[in-house]
This record gives structure tokens, sequence and C-alpha cells, in this order.
């Protein structure tokens, strides 16, 4: 879907534009993809399995562009891709058509400005206005920040998924799973 360019200003005063991907972004944001995922370990995947071509990465955010219910958000400050939100359908059937889950990731050096939290209220109020009920996420256990950042905008702890990830080093991590009402 089409969103934006919406503008807003973050914690320390710099212009943040969020819009929705476009496909000259596709570079970008498989280099986004390699950094973040080499930043955290909040991540589903390891650096080196970002392994997206650009044609492949085009042709993603082609899909969300011509979805009617799905968006790519991206945040960019002074042209540079500081972090992306996204917006999914859970799955194709009408018994799911009322869920959505969301995703959120910025460049570490920019987590803590109000970023993401606009982010997701954005995307949440995106989710509404298209019909869902419901917007649902997965977060590891021991992300407290990100936890804390989703209870406060409204987000519930519904299940638990022990081991869910495991990492080279061979230890395991919990994630969570949480859901909000829209």
């Amino acid at each position: 879907m089409r969103f934006g360019p919406k503008e807003i200003i973050d914690k320390n005063g710099r212009k943040v534009i969020l819009r929705n991907a476009e496909v000259e972004d596709a570079e970008a944001l498989i280099e986004y993809l390699k950094v973040t995922t080499g930043e955290t370990p909040f991540l589903i995947r390891e650096p080196d399995e970002v392994t997206l071509s650009l044609e492949q990465e085009q042709n993603f955010i082609k899909d969300k562009i011509d979805a009617t219910k799905e968006l790519m958000l991206i945040a960019t400050i002074d042209g540079k891709h500081v972090g992306n939100c996204s917006l999914m359908t859970i799955a194709p059937y009408k018994r799911y058509a009322h869920r959505c889950d969301v995703a959120i990731a910025l460049y570490q050096e920019y987590c803590g400005c109000g970023i993401g939290k606009i982010m997701l209220q954005t995307v949440l109020k995106v989710a509404k206005n298209v019909g869902y009920e419901q917007a649902e996420l997965e977060v590891i256990s021991d992300n407290y920040k990100a936890i804390s950042l989703y209870k406060e905008l409204g987000f519930e702890k519904c299940g638990h998924f022990p081991n869910n990830m495991k990492y080279t080093d061979g230890k395991y991590a919990d994630a969570d799973w949480m859901m909000k009402k829209l």
C-alpha cells in the first residue's frame, strides 16, 4: 500500500520522514538487514543469512506497494534510512482476515529517540483503518525495552515460546507472543 510521506520530529529535534518503501530503496534495505542483524540478538537471522538479491528485494517491495492491507513503512533522516516497520497479513484466509502481524527494527544509533514508537503508532492506525481487528507480534523475552514499548502501546502477552531461537554459540532465547485489540 502507499503511505505518506509524513513528517515527524524525534526526541533529538531531527526531522524524520515516514513513507512506504519504494523499489529504489531495495539496496539500502538489504544493507539495513545486514547491519541490524549484527547489531542485536533480537532479530530472527544471522547477518550471513541476509542473502536476498536486489531483484528479490525489489519484488518484495513491489508486492507490499501493491497489497491493499500490507505496508513496509520506512523512516529516513536527511535521506538516510534509519529503520522500518511492517504491517503484514497473518494468512490469506477469511478466518484470519481480522489479524495482522507487525514488526519493527531500527539501526541501534536511532533507538530511544521516539522514532520506533511513532512508527508503530502509525502502522497500528493504518492496520485499524484497513479493517484489522487485532495486531500481533513476537518478541524475544529478554528484550525488555521493546516489551515495555509494546505494553505502553496496549499489547498484552498472550503466549510464550521456550527455546524459540538458537544462536550460533548454542544458547537459546525464549520469545513472547503479544497481541493488541485495535
